[in-house]
C-alpha cells in the first residue's frame, strides 16, 4: 500500500507515520508534502499512490483546493482537528475522515474501509469535493461579543479583521478588540471567502480593512491594516498569488 501524506505539522506527520507502521506494516509512505502547491506539483510528477492521507487545514489554505486544481484517481482519508459540518458530506460519499489527534484504532478502521472499497467504484472523491465546494451556503452574519458585563452584536461585514493572540482569537472592530470563541481555522468555514482572506497563521482580514500592500523580500507581500495591527503582517510567497487573485475578485 503506497501512501502520500499531506500534512504541514511536523509532529502530526511523525505521529501518523508511526501509527501507520503499527497498524499496516506493509504500508509505504512514498511522499510527504506540506502545502497546496507542493501537493499539486507532487501529484503531477509522480505515480498516483494507492491512498492519500490529507490534513484539511494547511498553512496556505484548505486542502480541498488541491483536488480542485488536479483530478485525483485514488481514495483520500482526511484528518482534521475540527469536527465541521462539511465532514458529514464525506461520510455520505464514502470518504472517511479522522479527528486529530488520530487514534490507532480509528486509523486501522479507516484503512480496513479503504481495503474493502478500493476498486469498487464507491469512492467518488472529486465529485464529492466539487459538490461540497460549490454548494450554496450561508455565512455567519454577526458575532456576539462581551465587554465587561455587556453583550454587543457586531455585524460580520463591520469586522476589520481577526487575529490570533496568545491563546485567544480577537475580533478587531474600529478601535476596539474583543475575544471570540472560534479558532482561525473554524472561522474559515464561517466567513464569506469573497470578503475575508487568511493572510498567515495569525491574521484573517476583511477586504475593507486593507490599507496598503507592498512587495517585500523573496516574493512576500507586506500588508497594512486599518485599524493598525501592532505587528508587521506578511503574506508568504506561496500565498501571494492566491492573495492577489482574491483581491482581483478571481
Amino acid at each position: 500500500m503506497k501512501i502520500l501524506i499531506i500534512e504541514d505539522e511536523v509532529l502530526a506527520f511523525a505521529r501518523l507515520s508511526k501509527l501507520l507502521m503499527e497498524v499496516e506494516p506493509s504500508a509505504q509512505v512514498i511522499g510527504h508534502v506540506e502545502s497546496i502547491d507542493s501537493a499539486v506539483d507532487w501529484l503531477q510528477n509522480n505515480t498516483i499512490p494507492d491512498l492519500i492521507l490529507s490534513d484539511i487545514h494547511l498553512a496556505d489554505g484548505s486542502s480541498f483546493l488541491i483536488f480542485e486544481k488536479i483530478k485525483v484517481a485514488c481514495p483520500i482519508i482526511f484528518t482534521t482537528a475540527y469536527d465541521e459540518y462539511a465532514l458529514k458530506a464525506f461520510k455520505l460519499n464514502s470518504i472517511d475522515y479522522l479527528l486529530k489527534p488520530v487514534e490507532k484504532g480509528e486509523l486501522k478502521a479507516a484503512l480496513e474501509k479503504f481495503k474493502l472499497q478500493n476498486g469498487s467504484g464507491t469512492l467518488k472523491i472529486n465529485e464529492a469535493i466539487s459538490t461540497l465546494l460549490h454548494t450554496q451556503k450561508t455565512y455567519k452574519e454577526r458575532f456576539l461579543v462581551k465587554m465587561a458585563d455587556r453583550l454587543i452584536p457586531i455585524a460580520t461585514q463591520e469586522v476589520s479583521y481577526f487575529a490570533s493572540e496568545d491563546k485567544y482569537v480577537m475580533l478587531y472592530h474600529n478601535t476596539k478588540k474583543y475575544p471570540v470563541d472560534f479558532t482561525l481555522e473554524e472561522l474559515e468555514t464561517l466567513l464569506d471567502p469573497k470578503m475575508f482572506f487568511r493572510l498567515n497563521r495569525k491574521v484573517t482580514t476583511h477586504i475593507g480593512a486593507i490599507s496598503k500592500i507592498s512587495n517585500h523580500l523573496n516574493g512576500k507581500l507586506k500588508v497594512e491594516l486599518s485599524p493598525t495591527y501592532p505587528e508587521e503582517i506578511y503574506v508568504s510567497r506561496e500565498r501571494a498569488g492566491d492573495f492577489k487573485n482574491w483581491l482581483d475578485g478571481l
